[in-house]
Protein backbone atom coordinates (compact mmCIF):
# COMPACT_ATOMS: atom_id res chain seq x y z
CA UNK A 1 0.00 0.00 0.00
CA UNK A 2 2.69 2.41 1.03
CA UNK A 3 5.27 2.31 -2.07
CA UNK A 4 7.49 4.70 -2.94
CA UNK A 5 5.51 6.00 -5.57
CA UNK A 6 2.39 6.27 -3.01
CA UNK A 7 4.78 8.02 -0.75
CA UNK A 8 5.80 10.22 -3.24
CA UNK A 9 2.35 10.83 -4.49
CA UNK A 10 1.30 11.78 -0.62
CA UNK A 11 4.04 14.43 -0.04
CA UNK A 12 3.54 15.97 -3.49
CA UNK A 13 -0.14 16.72 -2.04
CA UNK A 14 0.65 17.98 1.01
CA UNK A 15 3.04 20.65 -0.67
CA UNK A 16 0.17 21.25 -3.05
CA UNK A 17 -2.94 21.40 -0.59
CA UNK A 18 -0.15 23.86 2.10
CA UNK A 19 0.51 26.24 -0.75
CA UNK A 20 -3.14 26.40 -2.34
CA UNK A 21 -4.01 27.34 1.30
CA UNK A 22 -1.75 30.37 2.07
CA UNK A 23 -2.38 31.24 -1.44
CA UNK A 24 -6.06 30.43 -2.85
CA UNK A 25 -4.70 28.51 -5.78
CA UNK A 26 -2.06 25.94 -6.64
CA UNK A 27 -3.37 22.42 -5.77
CA UNK A 28 -4.07 20.98 -9.13
CA UNK A 29 -1.50 22.70 -10.96
CA UNK A 30 1.44 20.84 -8.81
CA UNK A 31 -0.05 17.93 -8.23
CA UNK A 32 -1.17 17.38 -11.68
CA UNK A 33 2.34 18.60 -13.45
CA UNK A 34 4.43 17.26 -10.50
CA UNK A 35 2.59 13.66 -10.43
CA UNK A 36 1.73 13.26 -14.27
CA UNK A 37 5.36 14.45 -15.09
CA UNK A 38 6.63 11.14 -12.30
CA UNK A 39 4.70 9.17 -13.94
CA UNK A 40 2.75 8.66 -10.62
CA UNK A 41 -0.83 8.13 -11.45
CA UNK A 42 -2.53 8.37 -15.40
CA UNK A 43 -4.30 11.91 -15.93
CA UNK A 44 -7.53 10.59 -15.37
CA UNK A 45 -6.77 9.43 -11.82
CA UNK A 46 -4.63 12.60 -11.15
CA UNK A 47 -7.78 14.52 -12.21
CA UNK A 48 -10.21 12.53 -9.81
CA UNK A 49 -8.40 12.38 -7.06
CA UNK A 50 -7.23 16.44 -7.26
CA UNK A 51 -11.17 17.11 -7.29
CA UNK A 52 -11.67 15.35 -4.35
CA UNK A 53 -8.66 16.93 -2.58
CA UNK A 54 -9.38 20.31 -3.45
CA UNK A 55 -13.03 19.97 -2.42
CA UNK A 56 -11.67 18.58 1.25
CA UNK A 57 -9.08 21.14 1.49
CA UNK A 58 -11.74 24.13 0.74
CA UNK A 59 -14.32 22.80 3.38
CA UNK A 60 -11.56 22.89 6.07
CA UNK A 61 -10.49 26.65 4.53
CA UNK A 62 -13.60 27.88 3.86
CA UNK A 63 -15.17 27.75 7.63
CA UNK A 64 -15.80 30.93 9.46
CA UNK A 65 -14.90 32.94 5.71
CA UNK A 66 -18.06 33.24 4.00
CA UNK A 67 -18.52 36.97 4.56
CA UNK A 68 -15.45 37.74 2.86
CA UNK A 69 -16.43 35.96 -0.40
CA UNK A 70 -17.76 38.36 -3.30
CA UNK A 71 -21.06 36.61 -4.28
CA UNK A 72 -21.64 38.88 -7.24
CA UNK A 73 -18.57 37.88 -9.12
CA UNK A 74 -19.04 34.37 -7.74
CA UNK A 75 -22.63 34.21 -9.42
CA UNK A 76 -20.95 35.72 -13.19
CA UNK A 77 -17.94 33.01 -12.60
CA UNK A 78 -20.42 29.70 -11.80
CA UNK A 79 -22.61 30.22 -14.60
CA UNK A 80 -19.77 29.70 -17.13
CA UNK A 81 -18.21 27.17 -15.21
CA UNK A 82 -20.14 24.66 -14.53
CA UNK A 83 -21.51 23.61 -18.24
CA UNK A 84 -17.85 23.93 -19.42
CA UNK A 85 -16.81 21.52 -16.82
CA UNK A 86 -19.29 19.05 -17.94
CA UNK A 87 -17.53 19.03 -20.85
CA UNK A 88 -14.03 19.38 -20.49
CA UNK A 89 -14.95 15.69 -17.87
CA UNK A 90 -16.65 14.29 -21.02
CA UNK A 91 -13.31 15.37 -23.57
CA UNK A 92 -11.02 13.70 -21.23
CA UNK A 93 -12.39 10.23 -21.28
CA UNK A 94 -11.97 10.64 -25.31
CA UNK A 95 -8.82 12.26 -25.48
CA UNK A 96 -6.88 9.82 -22.91
CA UNK A 97 -8.29 6.58 -24.92
CA UNK A 98 -7.36 8.07 -27.97
CA UNK A 99 -4.13 10.87 -27.85
CA UNK A 100 -2.59 10.45 -24.39
CA UNK A 101 0.23 12.38 -25.85
CA UNK A 102 -1.70 15.55 -26.67
CA UNK A 103 -3.35 15.02 -22.97
CA UNK A 104 0.13 15.67 -21.71
CA UNK A 105 0.52 18.60 -24.19
CA UNK A 106 -2.35 19.93 -22.78
CA UNK A 107 -1.93 19.22 -19.71
CA UNK A 108 1.67 21.05 -19.93
CA UNK A 109 0.30 24.23 -21.91
CA UNK A 110 -2.34 24.61 -18.92
CA UNK A 111 0.12 24.64 -15.82
CA UNK A 112 2.32 27.05 -18.03
CA UNK A 113 -0.28 29.23 -18.26
CA UNK A 114 -0.85 29.00 -14.79
CA UNK A 115 2.35 29.98 -14.09
CA UNK A 116 2.51 33.09 -16.09
CA UNK A 117 -1.02 34.16 -14.97
CA UNK A 118 0.26 33.48 -11.31
CA UNK A 119 3.09 35.99 -12.39
CA UNK A 120 1.37 38.61 -14.04
CA UNK A 121 -0.77 40.89 -11.83
CA UNK A 122 -2.64 42.79 -14.64
CA UNK A 123 -4.04 45.99 -13.41
CA UNK A 124 -7.68 46.49 -13.95
CA UNK A 125 -8.60 47.45 -16.74
CA UNK A 126 -11.78 48.40 -19.24
CA UNK A 127 -14.51 45.75 -18.44
CA UNK A 128 -12.44 43.86 -15.43
CA UNK A 129 -15.21 43.79 -13.18
CA UNK A 130 -17.98 43.40 -15.98
CA UNK A 131 -19.90 40.13 -15.40
CA UNK A 132 -19.30 39.14 -19.10
CA UNK A 133 -15.46 39.00 -17.83
CA UNK A 134 -16.46 36.82 -14.80
CA UNK A 135 -18.48 34.42 -16.79
CA UNK A 136 -15.46 33.94 -19.31
CA UNK A 137 -13.30 33.06 -17.03
CA UNK A 138 -15.51 30.45 -15.37
CA UNK A 139 -16.08 29.06 -18.79
CA UNK A 140 -12.56 28.66 -19.10
CA UNK A 141 -11.78 27.51 -15.55
CA UNK A 142 -14.42 24.79 -16.15
CA UNK A 143 -13.12 23.53 -19.17
CA UNK A 144 -9.57 23.52 -17.57
CA UNK A 145 -11.35 21.85 -14.70
CA UNK A 146 -13.10 19.15 -16.79
CA UNK A 147 -9.75 18.16 -18.39
CA UNK A 148 -7.20 18.69 -15.38
CA UNK A 149 -9.16 19.47 -12.04
CA UNK A 150 -7.08 22.92 -13.20
CA UNK A 151 -10.12 25.34 -12.62
CA UNK A 152 -7.27 27.78 -11.16
CA UNK A 153 -5.45 29.66 -13.99
CA UNK A 154 -8.39 31.96 -15.81
CA UNK A 155 -9.94 32.49 -12.10
CA UNK A 156 -6.90 33.56 -10.94
CA UNK A 157 -6.00 35.85 -13.36
CA UNK A 158 -9.56 37.45 -13.54
CA UNK A 159 -9.93 37.92 -9.50
CA UNK A 160 -6.17 39.62 -9.40
CA UNK A 161 -7.31 42.28 -11.29
CA UNK A 162 -9.98 43.47 -9.47
CA UNK A 163 -9.80 46.03 -7.03
CA UNK A 164 -10.96 43.26 -4.01
CA UNK A 165 -8.83 42.96 -0.84
CA UNK A 166 -6.44 39.98 -1.34
CA UNK A 167 -8.48 37.67 1.66
CA UNK A 168 -11.86 38.47 -0.52
CA UNK A 169 -10.32 37.05 -3.55
CA UNK A 170 -8.35 34.00 -1.85
CA UNK A 171 -11.32 33.05 0.02
CA UNK A 172 -13.81 33.23 -3.12
CA UNK A 173 -11.28 31.49 -5.04
CA UNK A 174 -11.33 28.28 -2.71
CA UNK A 175 -15.22 28.53 -2.79
CA UNK A 176 -15.25 28.63 -6.96
CA UNK A 177 -12.83 25.77 -6.84
CA UNK A 178 -15.07 23.60 -4.00
CA UNK A 179 -18.34 23.95 -6.25
CA UNK A 180 -15.87 23.18 -9.28
CA UNK A 181 -14.10 20.28 -7.66
CA UNK A 182 -17.93 18.67 -6.23
CA UNK A 183 -19.64 18.78 -9.76
CA UNK A 184 -16.75 17.53 -11.01
CA UNK A 185 -16.52 14.63 -8.47
CA UNK A 186 -19.82 13.44 -9.09
CA UNK A 187 -20.05 13.78 -13.26
CA UNK A 188 -16.20 11.70 -12.96
CA UNK A 189 -18.28 9.10 -10.85
CA UNK A 190 -21.18 8.93 -13.16
CA UNK A 191 -18.62 8.34 -16.20
CA UNK A 192 -17.27 6.13 -14.13
CA UNK A 193 -13.83 7.22 -13.41
CA UNK A 194 -13.62 6.59 -9.21
CA UNK A 195 -12.74 3.59 -9.49
CA UNK A 196 -10.94 1.38 -6.47
CA UNK A 197 -7.78 2.60 -7.15
CA UNK A 198 -8.82 6.40 -7.37
CA UNK A 199 -10.53 6.29 -3.92
CA UNK A 200 -8.13 4.71 -2.38
CA UNK A 201 -5.50 6.61 -3.20
CA UNK A 202 -8.01 9.46 -1.82
CA UNK A 203 -8.42 7.96 1.26
CA UNK A 204 -4.94 8.00 1.99
CA UNK A 205 -4.11 11.54 0.73
CA UNK A 206 -7.18 13.02 2.80
CA UNK A 207 -5.75 13.28 5.84
CA UNK A 208 -2.45 14.20 4.27
CA UNK A 209 -4.31 17.30 2.64
CA UNK A 210 -6.44 17.93 5.57
CA UNK A 211 -3.21 18.63 7.88
CA UNK A 212 -1.38 20.35 5.29
CA UNK A 213 -4.31 22.79 5.25
CA UNK A 214 -4.41 23.36 8.80
CA UNK A 215 -0.93 23.55 8.95
CA UNK A 216 -1.46 26.80 6.60
CA UNK A 217 -3.90 28.42 8.33
CA UNK A 218 -1.97 28.18 11.17
CA UNK A 219 1.70 28.39 10.20
CA UNK A 220 1.75 30.53 6.77
CA UNK A 221 5.68 30.96 5.50
CA UNK A 222 7.14 34.24 6.27
CA UNK A 223 6.95 35.43 2.75
CA UNK A 224 5.27 38.02 0.37
CA UNK A 225 2.92 37.94 -1.66
CA UNK A 226 5.06 38.53 -4.69
CA UNK A 227 7.49 36.55 -3.52
CA UNK A 228 5.13 33.38 -3.85
CA UNK A 229 3.68 34.48 -6.69
CA UNK A 230 7.36 34.36 -8.25
CA UNK A 231 7.97 31.12 -6.61
CA UNK A 232 5.09 29.62 -8.35
CA UNK A 233 5.97 30.69 -11.49
CA UNK A 234 9.37 29.54 -11.57
CA UNK A 235 7.67 26.18 -10.40
CA UNK A 236 4.79 25.59 -12.36
CA UNK A 237 6.53 26.92 -15.58
CA UNK A 238 9.49 24.48 -15.23
CA UNK A 239 6.51 21.18 -14.25
CA UNK A 240 4.79 22.39 -17.79
CA UNK A 241 7.65 22.84 -19.96
CA UNK A 242 9.04 19.39 -19.16
CA UNK A 243 5.58 18.33 -19.76
CA UNK A 244 5.45 19.05 -22.99
CA UNK A 245 8.69 18.91 -23.45
CA UNK A 246 8.11 15.09 -23.05
CA UNK A 247 4.76 14.85 -25.34
CA UNK A 248 6.21 16.28 -28.12
CA UNK A 249 8.88 13.10 -29.58
CA UNK A 250 5.31 10.46 -28.58
CA UNK A 251 3.90 12.79 -31.14
CA UNK A 252 5.98 12.39 -33.61
CA UNK A 253 6.63 8.82 -33.77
Amino acid sequence: MFSLPVLALLGVVAAGTYFQTVTGFGLGMIVMGVASGLGLASVPALAALVSLLSLANCLVALPGALHHLDWRAIRAASIGLLPAMAAGVLLLGYLDQAYAPILRLLLGAAIVYGGVSILLQAPPGPGAADKRSFFISGVCGGLFSGLFSLAGPPLVYQFYRQEMSLTTIRYSLIFLFALSAGGRSLMAGSQGQLDAKVLLLCTLALPVGVLATMAGKRYPPPIAQRGMRRIAFAVLTAIGISLMAAAVPQLLR
